[in-house]
């Protein structure tokens, strides 16, 4: 009886959902419905309007309008050329159409739709108009061409309905839609891959227009991660395209592709596309130089070809007649530059030094960074030790007169400046100084500036007593663990957030990232992906991390989790040692959250992280210091760097809030110990504030800096309008 009833009342629930529906979805169905109606009522539905008269009085196409039937781009919307096209014809539209109106809405979305589909007809068909003659024989085979359909419209409503996502799933969705559109058209070719070409374009320029915005023509922010999936993808769609054209020959806009193609050939040709797209996932710089060298051959060689075709034509055919059209080359010319361009703009996040280069170290000795983690957990560390044992870094490891490694300086070099990460790592006071000396002579006999960067008194009075200046760059916040209890009206916004998790059902996980369940990573990169998306410069470096240093199998991470495995929040902290290896202390590095997440998540990560390490028997954790956010106190000798500091850190402050985030951690009562920037002398200030510029921002400029700053404010004054 239970059943029966459930059942029976579940009918009126389904018609009321689909009827809800229906009304949100109205544009949809509509045009769904007429197409249907109209594949009825002419019986294209079963019979192929290609094989009719009825093609030529309302298919659409540059015939169609240079005999003046101009309303053929509203008719042949409602057709498809053949019956089994209006499967992915009207379901398209279905999905499509019914996608962007659910996230643009009803006279957006028809706005949108039909605006793509006549621009996709239109400029095909003024396109083919003006190359058609050209000599171009694919141009002008699609100048003959009729087609019908709303694909270009569906395709266009999509891209223009992107614009509605937040990064990184909007920069996602746009790149699937863009290279469909360009594979489709490069190795297809059809009149209606030139349409979704067009219509895609026009959507993406329209869909900030329709949501009140400017379309901005400035390159999106990858990450590290990003950028080296973007430059694999185009040799990953190399390799399978080629494999592809093998089995099914096309003649698209770059030629016709050959029956006789030989398989050895094309299995060789895919093979090195796919290991060039592996080694650039990986960021390895040998396979970044390779893959670059190569797409400036090919260009030097397209560019040639095109000269000779233009010069002396007959040299590459005795008939006079050119194998190859122009505009043929012309178009592989551009996909190069492109292809040169992406490994160009995204050349910081390739660094991984080649597997010869490390088995070359290996055979000398053990590794530089073993080395260094060794060492570190032998003679114990600062707060900062372990960003240096980071990859981008370099290492100077000093020896004693066996041979015996007895400390090290972990260091980078940007703008002819070596700068050094924190204090040298060796196992007294003694031996730190003479491992901080023989790092300078090195560095000195080189021709580099040296300064040390986010060191403790320790190194500043060393460096006081060989005549260096140091100043003040951040106070680091530690908080003490034993006997932590947030207890009392100071620790209220903890206590708060720890007790409205409960509530929500928001749970603290912890441990390696690269343990955690496969959605849990994904979710993470995602968060990480669009808080750098959100930037206006690129993915920082040096002493902040991501989730590439985060996935370190000694560094853990916080997550706060819900009830659906939703995470809000993740923190990464680093691990401080003690001589002997015990880990004594924890640094917090990567801070992100969820936007319109749980909003109190950070103060329940950290103070959830206190509590857990209190409980593992740690004595400390660092908040670390905010870099560019120090007090600005300092002698007048001082003033100089103390002024280059300050404007570098207020061109980042409205892009990474270091100031902000300084405030943010007096919640936590922390102590603070000073870290400081020690330096030759005053002249050395200016290369140094480049080389620190370059060092947490490798691909920007000052330029980068002052327009992103600037566009930062003003986005936040029309915000508060």
């Amino acid at each position: 009886m239970t059943t029966a009833s459930t059942d029976h009342d579940s009918d009126p629930d389904r018609a009321a959902r689909a009827l809800a529906l229906a009304r949100r979805l109205p544009f949809t169905l509509a045009v769904v419905g007429t197409m249907l109606l109209v594949g009825v009522a002419t019986s294209t539905l079963w019979s192929a309007l290609e094989d009719r008269d009825l093609l030529h009085h309302v298919a659409y196409g540059l015939p169609a309008l240079q005999d003046g039937r101009w309303w053929t781009p509203v008719t042949g919307a409602f057709f498809a050329l053949t019956p089994a096209q209006y499967l992915p014809v009207a379901g398209g539209a279905l999905l499509m159409v019914g996608w962007s109106e659910w996230r643009l809405g009803t006279r957006r979305v028809a706005v949108a739709a039909t605006t793509t589909h006549l621009a996709g007809v239109l400029l095909a068909s003024l396109f083919l108009l003006v190359v058609g003659d050209t000599g171009w024989e694919w141009a002008a085979r699609l100048a003959a061409e009729l087609d019908a359909g709303f694909s270009a419209g569906a395709l266009g409503a999509v891209a223009a309905a992107s614009a509605t996502l937040t990064p990184p799933w909007r920069g996602r969705l746009r790149a699937v839609v863009s290279l469909y559109a360009v594979v489709a058209l490069l190795y297809v070719g059809r009149l209606w891959d030139l349409e979704h070409a067009i219509g895609i374009s026009v959507g993406l320029a329209l869909g900030p227009v329709l949501l009140g915005r400017r379309p901005s023509l400035a390159l999106p922010r990858f990450s590290r991660h990003e950028w080296r999936v973007v430059s694999s993808t185009f040799y990953v769609v190399s390799a399978l395209v080629q494999i592809l054209l093998y089995f099914t020959p096309s003649d698209g806009p770059l030629g016709a592709t050959s029956d006789d193609t030989d398989a050895f050939g094309v299995l060789i040709s895919a093979a090195i596309s796919l290991l060039l797209a592996d080694g650039l996932r990986r960021g390895s710089r040998r396979v970044w130089f390779l893959a670059g060298g190569l797409a400036t051959l090919s260009l030097l060689a397209q560019s040639l070809l095109i000269v000779v075709e233009i010069v002396a034509p007959e040299q590459l055919n005795g008939d006079g007649q050119v194998a190859t059209s122009i505009p043929e080359l012309v178009l592989s010319v551009l996909i190069t530059v492109l292809q040169l361009a992406v490994l160009v703009l995204g050349r910081s996040a390739f660094q991984a030094r080649s597997r010869r280069k490390r088995r070359a170290q290996l055979a000398t000795g053990a590794d530089d960074r073993d080395i260094a983690v060794s060492l570190l957990k032998e003679h114990g560390g600062t707060t900062m030790s372990w960003m240096g044992t980071w990859p981008d870094n370099h290492w100077y490891v000093h020896r004693d007169p066996s041979g015996a490694p007895v400390g090290y300086v972990a260091f980078q070099v940007h703008r002819g400046t070596a700068i050094a990460l924190g204090d040298p790592v060796a196992a007294d006071a003694p031996t730190r100084a003479v491992v901080l000396q023989g790092f300078v002579d090195e560095q000195e006999t080189h021709g580099l500036i040296v300064c040390f960067f986010s060191v403790t008194q320790e190194v500043a009075d060393w460096g006081e007593s060989h005549s260096r200046r140091d100043v003040l760059v951040a106070e680091e916040a530690i908080i003490d663990l034993p006997g932590l209890e947030f207890k009392g009206k100071s620790w209220q916004s903890v206590r708060t957030a720890l007790n409205r998790a409960t509530k929500d059902g928001i749970t603290y996980r912890e441990g390696r990232l690269a343990e955690m369940p496969r959605g849990l990573l994904t979710q993470v990169r995602a968060i990480s992906e669009l808080w750098v998306s959100d930037k206006g410069l690129p993915e920082m470096g040096f002493t902040l991390g991501g989730v590439d240093e985060a996935l370190d199998p000694d560094t853990r991470v916080g997550l706060a989790v819900d009830a659906d495995m939703t995470v809000h929040g993740v923190t990464s902290w680093l691990p401080v040692h003690s001589p002997g290896g015990e880990v004594r202390g924890w640094t917090l590095d990567v801070m992100r959250r969820l936007p319109d997440g749980f909003r109190p998540v950070t103060e329940f990560l950290i103070a959830s992280a206190c509590l857990s390490f209190r409980e593992q028997g740690a004595s400390f954790v660092s908040l670390s210091g905010a870099p560019l956010a120090h007090s600005g106190d300092g002698t007048v000798e001082r003033a100089a760097l103390e002024r280059l500091l300050d404007q570098l850190g207020e061109a980042m402050e409205p892009l990474y809030g270091f100031r902000s985030l300084d405030s943010f951690k007096q919640k936590f009562r922390p102590r603070h110990e000073p870290v400081y920037l020690v330096f030759p002398d005053e002249a050395a200030l200016p290369r140094i504030g480049l080389a620190l510029t370059s060092a947490y921002l490798p691909g920007a400029s000052l330029r980068d800096l002052a327009r992103a700053g600037l566009q930062s404010r003003r986005d936040d004054a029309q915000a508060s309008l």
